[in-house]
C-alpha cells in the first residue's frame, strides 16, 4: 500500500513539475527581453557595473526591472510585461548621453509581448567636475559656504536658472561638485549662515538701529567674482572636464528688505522672500509682535515677498514683486488675504455610456495661469480620495482645495499615462463656464460643477529624421491655437520609442500644431514667442471628441534655429 502511495505521489509530483515546466516555458512568450551592451563615449570601450533600470510609463500595467552590466559591459532583463517603458542607466562617474544631450529623461522603449529587444547601445560619458576654494578677505579658508552650479532653461514657457549640483566647502573651504553633464553652467557661492544676522532676525537686536542698518556681511557672488548675476560668466564643461576655479568672499554692505505685516489679534506670520530668476526660496524671517519685519542678506534682484499669516480664524496670505538693487527696501506695507476655498463634485462622461472609473486615482491639478506673473508659482493638487469617501466602491466625485492664493486658475485633469483619454470637458461656477477663461479667485469659496469625458482625442504616429527614417526620443507637443498658448493644460507632449513612434492621449477637441523637435530646451515650447518661430515646421490638425488620428512628422533638428 506504501508503495503504491509513493508511486502516486512521484507520478503526480512529475505531473505537476510537468505542468510548471509548460507554465514556465509558455510565460516567457508572452513577455518581453531587452539585450544591450554599456559602452564609454568617445570610442567604444566596454562599461562594467552600470546600473539599468526599465520602469514602467503606467505602473498599473507594468513593472520595473533592474539588471547590471558585465565586464564586456553587456546586460539583460528578461520576463519583463508588454507595456511602455523608461531606460535609464547609471555609473558613478558617468553619464548616459545621447548625441545632444544627457539623457536625463532616460529613453523611451515599447515592448510587445514575446519580443526580444536586442543590440541596445548605451553610450555613457564621462561627468564633469567643478572643483575649487573658498576663501575670505584674508584668505582664510571659509568652510560651509554653498556652492550652487547653475544653467539656464525653459521652465512652463518662462527662462529660469535651474540648479543642477551643489556642494559645501570642507574645513579647508575646498569645494568639489561632480556628476555634471557637459553644456554651459553658472557657479555661485553664499557665505555659511551668518548667526549674529540670525539672532538679530529672530528678535535679539532692534532692526531699526543704526549700527544695524550700516553693517557689512558677506554675499553671494557669481563666477568670476561679481555679485551681480547679470554679469556672471558661463563656464563650457567638456565631457570629463575638471574645472578649477577660486571664490573670495569680501564684506560688503548689507542690503536688507523692511517692512510690516498686518496681523490679526493672536496671529503669527513669516516671511519668504523667493528668487522670480531661480523660482527658489532664498530668504526668509520671522515677523515680530507688531507685524515688523527684517530680512537680511538680500542680494540685487527680482523676487516676489510673501508673508503666510497663521493661528487665526483662517490661514492668511499676502503677495508681491519686489525689486532690488543697490539700497535697502524700506516701509513695505503688506496687507494679507485669506485665500479662498474651492469645492466641486466632477461627474464623469464617457463613449458608450460606460464610466467605470476609480475616481480616488483620478488626479486634478489646480494650475495659476502662465500670464500670472504677480508672484510665486502656487501648485495645489491632490487625488479625489482625499476629498471622497475612501470606498473605491461609490466615491462621489468630490474634490476641494483650501487656502487658495489670489489669482487667476485653471481646474485640469493631470496628463499621465493612468489617466488614458479622460479631459475635463467642463468647469462651471455659477453657470459660467471657466475651462477656458479659467477661475478668477480672490477669496471667499468657490463651488465648481466639473464634467470629465473619457472621448479625449487621441493622435499617434511616428517621428522621422530628415532622411526619412524613424527617429527615437523625439519630443511631440501638441500646441493649441494660439488664444489658448497660454494654457498649460492644453498642451499635450511624448516622446517617440525606438521605433520613431508616439501617441498623445486625453486632448480636448480643439485646432492644433504638432511639433517634433529631435532636442528641445526643457520646457521652451510652452513659450508661445518660442513656437511662433516654428510655425511653418508644424503640422496643422483639427481633433475632435473622441478622434484617433495618424500623422507623420518630420523633427526638427538641434541647432536649427527659428
Amino acid at each position: 500500500m506504501k508503495v503504491l502511495i509513493a508511486a502516486l505521489l512521484i507520478v503526480s509530483a512529475g505531473s505537476l513539475a510537468i505542468g510548471q515546466d509548460s507554465a514556465n516555458t509558455a510565460k516567457p512568450q508572452s513577455r518581453a527581453s531587452v539585450v544591450g551592451v554599456v559602452t564609454r563615449e568617445p570610442g567604444s570601450e566596454p562599461v562594467k557595473k552600470a546600473l539599468i533600470e526599465l520602469i514602467a510609463e503606467n505602473q498599473a500595467d507594468g513593472g520595473n526591472y533592474t539588471a547590471t552590466s558585465g565586464v564586456d559591459g553587456t546586460f539583460q532583463i528578461e520576463g519583463i510585461l508588454p507595456g511602455r517603458y523608461r531606460l535609464f542607466a547609471e555609473r558613478p562617474g558617468y553619464l548616459e548621453a545621447s548625441k545632444h544631450r544627457a539623457r536625463s529623461e532616460g529613453r523611451v522603449l515599447t515592448l510587445t509581448g514575446g519580443q526580444e529587444l536586442k543590440d541596445v547601445q548605451i553610450r555613457m560619458q564621462a561627468a564633469a567636475v567643478v572643483r575649487g576654494r573658498v576663501t575670505d578677505e584674508d584668505g582664510e579658508p571659509m568652510p560651509d559656504a554653498q556652492v550652487s552650479v547653475m544653467r539656464q532653461t525653459y521652465i512652463g514657457g518662462h527662462s529660469r536658472w535651474e540648479q543642477v549640483g551643489g556642494e559645501h566647502s570642507n574645513d579647508l573651504g575646498e569645494f568639489r561638485v561632480a556628476n555634471l553633464a557637459a553644456g554651459n553652467y553658472f557657479v555661485s557661492v553664499s557665505p555659511p549662515p551668518d548667526f549674529k544676522s540670525l539672532i538679530m532676525s529672530s528678535g535679539g537686536a532692534d532692526p531699526h538701529s543704526a549700527a544695524e542698518k550700516s553693517s557689512t556681511t558677506y554675499q553671494t557672488i557669481y563666477y568670476p567674482g561679481t555679485p551681480d548675476r547679470s554679469q556672471a560668466t558661463a563656464i563650457p564643461l567638456h565631457a570629463g572636464d575638471e574645472f578649477p576655479m577660486n571664490f573670495s568672499l569680501t564684506p560688503s554692505p548689507s542690503l536688507s528688505v523692511r517692512g510690516s505685516v498686518t496681523l490679526p489679534a493672536g496671529s503669527t506670520a513669516s516671511i519668504m522672500l523667493q528668487s522670480r530668476d531661480f523660482n527658489l526660496v532664498l530668504n526668509g524671517a520671522d515677523v515680530g509682535k507688531d507685524g515688523s519685519f527684517v530680512i537680511r542678506d538680500v542680494s540685487p534682484g527680482n523676487y516676489t515677498i510673501v508673508a503666510t499669516v497663521e493661528g487665526g480664524r483662517s490661514a492668511m496670505m499676502a503677495r508681491q514683486t519686489l525689486q532690488v538693487t543697490a539700497s535697502d527696501v524700506d516701509g513695505l506695507r503688506l496687507q494679507p488675504q485669506a485665500g479662498s476655498t474651492i469645492r466641486g463634485k466632477l461627474r464623469l462622461e464617457s463613449r458608450g455610456g460606460s464610466s467605470k472609473l476609480d475616481l480616488s486615482q483620478l488626479f486634478l491639478d489646480l494650475r495659476p495661469s502662465v500670464g500670472e506673473d504677480d508672484g510665486p508659482a502656487v501648485s495645489v493638487s491632490g487625488t479625489l480620495e482625499e476629498f471622497a469617501p475612501a470606498a473605491h466602491a461609490a466615491p462621489d466625485g468630490s474634490f476641494e482645495w483650501t487656502n487658495v492664493p489670489a489669482g487667476k486658475y485653471f481646474v485640469q485633469i493631470e496628463d499621465g499615462p493612468a489617466n488614458g483619454d479622460w479631459f475635463l470637458k467642463s468647469a462651471a461656477v455659477g453657470g459660467r463656464e471657466t475651462v477656458e477663461s479659467g477661475l478668477n479667485v480672490s477669496g471667499g469659496a468657490l463651488t465648481v460643477d466639473a464634467l470629465a469625458s473619457a472621448s479625449g482625442g487621441v493622435v499617434e504616429g511616428v517621428a522621422l529624421d530628415d532622411q526619412g527614417q524613424p527617429m527615437a526620443n523625439a519630443v511631440i507637443v501638441a500646441a493649441p491655437e494660439a488664444r489658448l498658448r497660454t494654457h498649460v493644460e492644453r498642451y499635450r507632449r511624448a516622446m517617440s520609442d525606438q521605433s520613431g513612434h508616439f501617441t498623445l492621449h486625453g486632448i480636448s477637441p480643439g485646432e492644433y500644431t504638432l511639433f517634433a523637435w529631435e532636442s528641445v530646451d526643457g520646457e521652451a515650447y510652452y513659450s508661445p514667442e518660442f513656437l511662433k518661430g516654428y510655425e511653418e515646421q508644424g503640422t496643422a490638425i483639427h481633433v475632435g471628441e473622441g478622434d484617433r488620428k495618424s500623422v507623420k512628422l518630420v523633427a526638427i533638428p538641434v541647432g536649427e534655429e527659428p
